[in-house]
């Protein structure tokens, strides 16, 4: 007979048919006897498990116990013992008994280090649960301790198994159940530290940090303890991993590599001499596939170079090429709220891998030969470190070139090859060697050429397909004889396995043409038109690849599929519907990235990236103007949090020109609806402001800023003015930061603030932040210390990161402005955080040196590395505004220690990288001016300190920052800002 205590009380036969066991009481009665298998269990517990309340009499529960007697039957045996009874079973055949012998062995398992029978023993174990143990005895004082300990020991088993689990290569789906297990345990710091781990192994460190700060609290509020030594070398083990950003890698390969094992070595070698190598031959020779190969062999091993791999196929002209590359690495065109400024994008290569040793592998280099040439001579000669290996159909034609031409495979090789792919499309393929080579000999033995064959063998005889392509080939040889002889020979294979798909086939491939960088069942199935069959039948004919969840076309097929798409008249039709497509998503993924979700909405329209450009591209070139501002405004949050901005800037700039003069007057209703005030460019009032603002974000912006501020600041006054917000709020903060050094920025100010009741709540937090800066710089850091509050609580309230992250950094400036350094670091540190979710690595850099700001007084050696780590860090990622900041640190801390020689060099390097003219610099540059005012004090130079202070006063005054409180908000120590007032009120 078994018994089962570990949910309702039941007991079942041998043969699985369940015992009788009669009402509650009698259940009640067996639970307790079966808690203590063996020993005797005194009459006044059993009384107490069957009657609560105290009013069962002795003769009544002998009666009970008799009749469980005649339930039970011969399978079990209860005993009288002395004033109480006892039940005589075989241990394993209680529930209980065996899940507390299952979970010892498995945690016994798991201390040894045999993970794999931990798992199977302790999810035997928890199997054995059907609910909670005891059910139905909750009011009894008897069996409480019982269930107690029974419930305590299945958690351990949960943690053992988790852990367990994890060790064997970890579980996708270990997260979701650890955050309701710690929800309901928040005390328990075992589960705490396996879900911080779990975090971890998903997303890094920022995620991990944000539980075990979490844990903390509950710690500190609930017990007033401080997290156990294992859970806080936890938090320093998280601390100490290397965030910075990671390149690209080599994709992933899903064959074997066939015939080249010689070639990989003699690259790899050429490569320690040379610091350029190209990849030469024609289009499918199997170029990149050795520079896969080739940056795997020189990417592993001790002292390996870290490998970047850059597929330049989806740029369509030069001119993205520098983005492609920052990109790639893993770096960010702007920072998290605006940008670096004037720094072109080639600069901010320079300044990331100037010390680093990098093997940088250019894919598909012919189409941008001219720009890839000279930026590589660039690169290469700022950047004494860096190896570039490339992939062209053409030499780049530098000094310092060696050149690899890739040649066909040798003839067995090519048999190897086409036997290899045959076998995977056709399994246990087997043909006649010679038929097989004269096949790939009329391929030229080109790589390409030889796999797209090959996948024919999944519906062709291997005769059948010689006779084809045979006749295929001898007709394409008969045309322009102007081209490549191999280039005709694989355009042939390519048009003879384009013939071979049928009409709708054909139709959806030559669509498929319009997508940059691959799309999604859904996109591509919306866009071509087709049927998920349809596609599914161009990978097994090897004209589409499916990875990640994404469907692609080569390079060389989708070439041939545009000319058919050119022929068939359809590419304008095709890249309309492309284009309204990735509006669509940009449209609705935007108001999921002002929200909680975020984290899973960027990843979306981040692989689109390529998608959403090409839209732009096609609205910019139609000229199709609508478009082409609805695509930037609801892509404009996502490429802001992203750091991207710049690279749509020049598409913004041409799309202003092409739509002709600046507005003067209002041509059209207001966007928001319902006002009776117009905006100009008809409804798209707000779409016009944010294009405004992304065309300024680039390099040469400032023009276009300049004729159009007017205009734009008229249009976004309109769209939120009305009865309805807005809707695309981000549009009203980036308009306040990129006005707070204009001479307008009081407009600007009292636009955004003016949104403190508006019904959108992105709005509201963004119109609290802003208006903070109100009560600061009229010297109320009281009022303004409770409205940046404010705005962190509803940023954090809607679960925005970005916006969160923002408003924190400001209150950390300000409470570490009247002295609470304490709060200030533990402010920096929850921003911190929330950046790295997001990806915003460069903006580590300026919350390191503000973190170090606030270190100063109490802990200069720990300030003193985190300025060190921003300035590496921002050296790393090319952030010239983090550097400044980072320099500026450095230069305090050597006045700190006496060195003002060492200081002064250090503030006029900052100064030299702080644009004048950009918000984000403005702190640095007056902290800079103001320091350079100390080290000409230091010497007793009042001329020059005067000079410099007055120079600080200038450069705050235009953020309004003229007061003591306001100008602390900048960092600047008390006794200095009293100095800059006198140099403000001395002007």
């Amino acid at each position: 007979m078994l018994f089962g205590i570990l949910g309702e009380t039941r007991a079942w036969h041998d043969d699985g048919a369940e015992v009788p066991l009669g009402g509650p009481a009698r259940r009640a009665l067996l639970a307790l006897l079966l808690t203590h298998v063996g020993e005797a269990v005194s009459a006044d517990r059993l009384a107490d498990a069957v009657d609560p309340d105290g009013t069962l009499s002795a003769h009544a529960l002998q009666s009970q116990v008799s009749r469980l007697r005649k339930a039970l039957g011969p399978g079990a045996a209860i005993e009288q013992a002395g004033a109480g009874y006892r039940i005589v079973v075989p241990q394993d055949d209680v529930d209980a008994c065996r899940f507390e012998r299952l979970a010892q062995e498995g945690r016994a398992a798991l201390r040894d280090g045999d993970a794999e029978r931990a798992v199977t023993l302790l999810r035997d174990a928890l199997a054995l649960w059907r609910g909670p143990a005891l059910a139905g005895l909750a009011e009894s004082e008897s069996a409480r301790p019982a269930a107690a300990r029974l419930e305590e020991r299945r958690l351990g088993a949960l943690e053992d198994r988790i852990e367990a689990e994890c060790l064997l290569g970890g579980r996708p789906g270990a997260v979701p159940e650890l955050r309701e297990l710690v929800g309901r345990h928040p005390l328990r710091e075992r589960l705490a530290g396996l879900l911080i781990r779990a975090l971890f192994a998903e997303g890094g460190p920022a995620a991990a940090l944000v539980a075990y700060e979490e844990t903390r609290r509950h710690l500190a509020d609930e017990l007033g303890t401080d997290p156990s030594p294992e859970l806080t070398a936890l938090y320093k083990e998280l601390l100490s991993v290397d965030p910075g950003p990671a390149p690209t890698a080599p994709p992933a390969q899903l064959t074997a590599f066939v015939g080249r094992a010689g070639e990989v070595a003699e690259v790899a070698g050429r490569l320690r001499v040379a610091r350029l190598v190209t990849l030469t031959g024609p289009g499918g020779v199997g170029k990149t596939r050795l520079s896969v190969e080739v940056s795997e062999a020189v990417g592993t091993g001790p002292g390996a170079d870290e490998v970047c791999f850059v597929e330049l196929a989806p740029l369509r002209d030069g001119a993205g090429l520098p983005q492609a590359l920052l990109s790639a690495l893993g770096l960010r065109a702007t920072g998290l709220s605006m940008g670096d400024g004037g720094q072109t994008p080639v600069d901010r290569l320079i300044a990331a891998l100037a010390d680093r040793m990098l093997l940088l592998v250019l894919d598909n280099c012919e189409h941008v030969v001219d720009e890839i040439a000279a930026l590589a001579a660039r690169l290469l000669a700022a950047c004494p470190r860096l190896r570039v290996l490339a992939t062209s159909r053409e030499p780049l034609g530098i000094i310092g070139e060696s050149l690899w031409p890739v040649r066909p495979l040798d003839g067995d090789a090519a048999v190897r090859l086409f036997v290899e792919r045959a076998g995977a499309v056709r399994p246990g393929f087997t043909a006649d060697p010679e038929v097989v080579r004269r096949i790939c000999a009329a391929l030229d033995d080109l790589p390409l050429a030889i796999e797209l064959a090959a996948a024919r063998i999944r519906t062709l005889d291997v005769d059948e397909l010689a006779g084809r392509l045979d006749d295929r080939l001898g007709v394409a040889a008969r045309g322009s004889r102007g081209s490549d002889e191999r280039h005709r020979t694989l355009r042939s294979v390519v048009a003879w396995s384009w013939e071979l798909l049928c009409a709708p086939e054909q139709r959806a491939a030559r669509r498929f043409t319009v997508f940059a960088g691959g799309a999604t069942a859904e996109s591509a199935m919306r866009v071509c038109d087709t049927d998920g069959e349809t596609l599914e039948a161009l990978v097994d004919k090897s004209l589409l690849e499916f990875a990640g969840g994404r469907y692609r076309m080569l390079e060389t097929i989708g070439a041939y599929g545009g000319e058919r798409l050119d022929e068939a008249g359809e590419r304008d039709a095709v890249r309309r519907a492309h284009a309204g497509r990735f509006l669509e998503l940009a449209r609705t993924c935007d108001p999921h990235l002002r929200r909680a979700e975020q984290l899973e909405w960027l990843p979306r329209l981040t692989a689109e990236h390529g998608n959403l450009l090409a839209a732009l591209r096609w609205a910019v070139e139609s000229p199709d103007a609508e478009t082409g501002l609805e695509l930037l405004a609801a892509a404009s949050h996502y490429l802001w949090i992203r750091g991207v901005s710049a690279s749509v800037a020049p598409q913004a700039i041409t799309l202003l020109d092409t739509m002709g003069p600046v507005p003067g007057g209002a041509i059209g209703e207001v966007a928001g609806g319902g006002a009776t005030e117009a905006t100009p460019w008809g409804g798209l009032g707000e779409e016009y402001v944010l294009c405004v603002l992304l065309a300024a974000s680039g390099a040469a912006g400032r023009p276009v800023w300049r004729r159009h501020r007017a205009a734009a600041g008229r249009a976004l006054a309109a769209a939120w003015s009305g009865a309805r917000p807005g809707r695309y709020p981000v549009g009203l903060f980036l308009w306040m930061m990129r006005n707070a050094g204009e001479a307008d920025a009081q407009g600007a100010f009292a636009l955004v603030s003016a949104q403190l009741d508006c019904p959108e709540p992105w709005a509201r937090a963004a119109a609290r932040y802003v208006s903070g800066f109100g009560p600061l710089g009229e010297g109320d850091t009281t009022l303004a210390e409770e409205t940046f509050g404010a705005a962190a609580r509803g940023f954090r309230e809607l679960g925005d990161r970005w916006g969160t992250a923002l408003a924190l950094d400001t209150l950390a400036g300000l409470v570490g402005g009247r002295g609470d350094h304490v709060r200030a670091v533990a402010l920096t540190d929850e921003a911190l955080a929330l950046t790295e979710q997001l990806g915003a690595l460069d903006d580590r850099a300026d919350l390191l040196v503000n973190r170090a700001d606030h270190r100063v007084g109490e802990n200069p050696a720990s300030a003193r590395a985190d300025y060190a780590e921003a300035a590496a860090l921002a050296r790393r990622a090319g952030s010239a505004t983090g550097l400044a900041a980072a320099l500026r640190g450095l230069a305090d801390m050597a006045l700190l220690d006496g060195d003002p020689v060492g200081a002064e060099r250090l503030y006029e390097e900052a100064l030299e990288r702080a644009d004048p003219h950009w918000v984000k610099s403005v702190g640095t540059r007056v902290r800079t001016l103001a320091g350079l005012g100390r080290v000409a004090e230091a010497r007793f130079d009042r001329a020059t300190a005067r000079t410099r202070y007055r120079e600080a006063a200038e450069a705050a005054a235009g953020t309004g920052a003229e007061t003591p409180e306001a100008l602390r908000l900048l960092g600047l120590p008390a006794s200095v800002a009293e100095r800059v007032v006198e140099a403000v009120s001395a002007r």
